[in-house]
């Protein structure tokens, strides 16, 4: 194993086998950022922890119990963050089923009133959706993420700035294959009991700066999420990530370059990319004057899988990225589409191009998305070694051109839907 592999291995082990579930604004999450910290002040003294306010996920217990042929039945289940608990009491109600593709053209969604709905699909990407949702008012929602069909449930969260405008009932996410056993079995109620819940805390965003030898020549940004979901280590989400931004501090700040460069390594992704979004809207104006480019490390480290690499950028950026990948035997899938569900995406919103790099196993994502198994037994770190690297001279080429406008904006096009898409998931600036 190379030493790039080696240094990436260690940083995830800290964060996953020493630290281990690093909830955002838990004392877990503080300390990962810590450690990312000291790890940084090694190549630069220029390292700062920011604070910004979030709601802890804080839950000390969560059941549900369903009645099958009479009885009740346990079920494993996880609170979403950003949803309300119930307080310690008991709720029980009707069962019915819902599903996120087509139910929602329903005019009248009043049959909800007081029932467990069993909600197909977790993302309610539509504001009007999902205030229309908290409206009717259900007893309570156990979501079913249609991307994974196995036997355990994973975990998620809702939008803040929906929960802040609207309000949230308490909502659970289930295993795909239980939703099908109460189907066949015909339960027809479910009850929940779930006590703590959310309370106010600060997430962590850590920066490591290597001033650039031409201050007004821009700042290229690189970053990696060190939270995750509950009940998860997340190995591939994000601690590979966080890992990288540490290599590449190591590696960029060998020589001095003409451009500065800004590694962050995000709190509170897992909450819709709440610390990247709170971390650019305090920094907007410098970001928008002088970010030339951001480049996202986040689920990118199965160890079987291909890459598929999402950029916001021009088409000269687009060939300059595929070149330098392909000479080093890199090959992947392009999309140019906007995805909210990263922290290259509030960047994006300031009009900085950037990409996303990931990698999948199966046509859904990742099979281990989200849960107890994202360990770093799934990571394939020579493999990540590799992308690291190539990530490296791919940074340097942008922080030591003379003339780099030609790699600079966002087609007018995606902009466009990347703005649309801020205002409306994350509530604008």
């Amino acid at each position: 194993m190379n030493n790039t592999a080696q240094n990436l291995e260690k940083h995830v082990r800290k964060l996953c086998d020493e630290i281990g579930v690093r909830l955002a604004g838990s004392p877990q999450e503080y300390q990962a950022a810590e450690y990312i910290a000291q790890q940084f002040r090694q190549y630069s003294p220029n390292v700062t922890i920011e604070e910004f306010p979030v709601n802890e996920r804080h839950i000390t217990s969560e059941k549900l119990e369903v009645e099958i042929n009479g009885q009740w039945v346990e079920f494993p289940c996880s609170l979403f963050s950003s949803a309300p608990s119930t307080d310690g009491k008991t709720i029980e109600a009707e069962i019915i089923q819902f599903d996120l593709a087509t139910g929602y053209q329903k005019k009248d969604l009043s049959f909800m009133k007081g029932k467990a709905v069993i909600h197909l699909g977790c993302h309610i990407e539509d504001e009007n959706n999902y205030r229309r949702l908290v409206e009717a008012a259900p007893a309570f929602i156990l979501f079913v993420d249609i991307r994974s069909t196995g036997n355990v449930q994973l975990a998620d969260g809702l939008f803040p700035a929906y929960v802040k405008k609207y309000g949230a009932v308490p909502c659970l996410n289930v295993a795909y294959m239980h939703a099908w056993k109460w189907l066949q079995t015909k339960a027809t109620r479910a009850r929940i009991n779930v006590t703590g819940g959310i309370r106010q805390s600060k997430t962590t965003v850590v920066v490591c700066e290597l001033k650039g030898t031409d201050p007004d020549s821009g700042v290229i940004y690189a970053g990696g999420h060190h939270d995750t979901q509950a009940g998860t280590v997340g190995a591939d989400d994000n601690a590979i990530g966080s890992a990288a931004v540490i290599e590449l501090a190591r590696m960029l700040s060998a020589k001095p370059h003409k451009r500065t460069f800004r590694l962050i390594s995000f709190g509170a992704e897992e909450q819709l990319s709440f610390g990247s979004a709170a971390y650019i809207r305090k920094h907007q104006e410098d970001i928008r004057k002088n970010g030339v480019f951001m480049y996202n490390f986040d689920s990118m480290g199965s160890a079987l899988g291909w890459y598929e690499f999402l950029i916001n950028a021009n088409e000269e950026t687009r060939k300059l990225f595929q070149n330098f990948h392909n000479n080093n035997d890199i090959y992947y899938c392009e999309s140019t589409a906007i995805c909210p569900y990263t922290d290259q995406f509030p960047f994006a919103a300031c009009g900085v191009p950037g990409i996303w790099t990931f990698r999948r196993n199966c046509a859904a994502g990742l099979f281990y998305h989200h849960r107890v198994d994202n360990d770093p037994a799934i990571i394939g770190f020579e493999d990540c070694a590799k992308l690291v690297n190539t990530a490296e001279t791919i940074l340097t080429y942008l922080a030591d051109q003379e003339d780099i406008s030609k790699y600079q904006g966002i087609p007018a096009d995606i902009q466009e839907k990347v703005d649309q898409q801020f205002n409306a998931v994350y509530g604008g600036f």
